[in-house]
């Protein structure tokens, strides 16, 4: 471990922690250099302990002999950036969650044949745009017993910085990947799919069909508009969740929470 004080804001090597924006770390045009942040003790064990590659971290200098110390050194030779509380919030521009930070190589995505090999329960995330939200339904996908997580490309990265700390490192924990097309792709790898949707072919999500069903896909649609009309109809299952009080509908993540302890594995 190398310990560097920082003593203003332009000094290098922390631009990844303040002046990056979520796009620049993802870092397109060269994939082996795409970067994310991982935010607090527990966080950055879960992702050290899963494989992920530190390079630097960034704490209040008391932590490094307290929160921080035992992830310092699971991290092995890494950079250790360290200064002022004041300092370090206004370079991040929020307060320091346990007062550590990690940013790590983002690893490329495995393929969707790779997450879905012997898996028998799985989410796929349709135009999801809230990070909370995916980080809550990863969360749960972990919990509750769901073997992989497959996003289409129009959702929200679950490495994003808040997406992470949301999840609690449960975004490590399950394997995830990109889709094109959420109904189309699940049937090319033989997998059931279950749209979450309110139509007038609905069925309850207590539907003993469902259960049975060998490998099981829930698809879950955006906050607002929920699933596209041909989403709905090109799946094998509409499924609703029934409700009282004249309610409708969840938060996305609710209602994934739900769905997957319903149709977890006996």
């Amino acid at each position: 471990m190398k310990t560097v004080e920082i003593t203003s804001l332009g000094h290098p090597g922390v631009e990844v922690y303040a002046s990056l924006t979520e796009a620049q770390l993802r870092s397109r045009l060269d994939p082996s250099q795409a970067v994310f942040i991982a935010e607090s003790p527990k966080v950055i064990k879960v992702a050290l302990e899963a494989g992920y590659q530190p390079i630097s971290m960034l704490c209040e200098a008391r932590h490094i002999t307290g929160d921080a110390a035992e992830v310092i050194a699971m991290a092995g030779d890494i950079t250790v950036y360290t200064g002022p509380r004041e300092l370090l919030e206004s370079l991040t521009g929020y307060r320091l969650t346990r007062g550590v930070l990690c940013a790590m190589r983002r690893p490329e995505p495995p393929s969707a044949e790779d997450v879905c090999r012997g898996a028998r329960r799985l989410v796929v995330i349709d135009s999801v745009t809230d990070t909370t939200n995916i980080g809550a339904i990863f969360r749960s996908a972990a919990a509750l017993g769901i073997d992989g997580v497959l996003l289409t490309r129009t959702s929200c990265d679950p490495l994003n910085r808040r997406s992470v700390r949301v999840s609690m490192g449960s975004v490590f924990l399950v394997p995830w990947t990109w889709i094109d097309d959420p109904v189309a792709d699940l049937r090319r790898l033989g997998i059931t799919t279950a749209a979450m949707a309110l139509t007038d072919d609905s069925v309850s999500l207590d539907d003993p069909a469902l259960a049975a069903e060998e490998r099981l896909a829930v698809i879950m649609g955006t906050e607002g508009d929920g699933l596209a009309r041909s989403v709905i109809s090109g799946a094998d299952y509409t499924v609703k969740i029934p409700m009282s009080h004249g309610v409708d509908s969840l938060n996305v993540a609710a209602a994934a929470a739900v769905a997957f302890w319903q149709l977890r594995l006996r």
